[in-house]
């Protein structure tokens, strides 16, 4: 499943846990965005792990699943970087 996670979280020390715990899933994409490929496994165990880091009502963390065919309609436009594909599953 493509899936794009967004992040906003208040706390610095935790905000950076949860993006190197995202870096190994997926591609980071923007400031507070990834999107992953993920199997249902991947998703179970990530949203597990990322689960523990969410302290108070002001964080949160958004999963957004785009099916086949909305995969090849994503359209970037300006400074964007070559996508490293490199996953690494911690």
């Amino acid at each position: 499943m493509f899936v794009v996670i967004s992040y906003d979280i208040t706390d610095n020390k935790r905000r950076t846990k949860i993006h190197n715990i995202l870096k190994s899933y997926g591609q980071w994409v923007q400031y507070s965005i990834f999107e992953c490929d993920l199997t249902d496994t991947q998703y179970a165990k990530l949203r597990h792990r990322l689960s523990k880091f969410l302290k108070d009502d002001s964080d949160s963390i958004r999963f957004y699943f785009l099916g086949q065919c909305c995969q090849g309609k994503i359209e970037r436009i300006g400074g964007e970087k070559p996508p490293d594909n490199t996953i690494f599953f911690a």
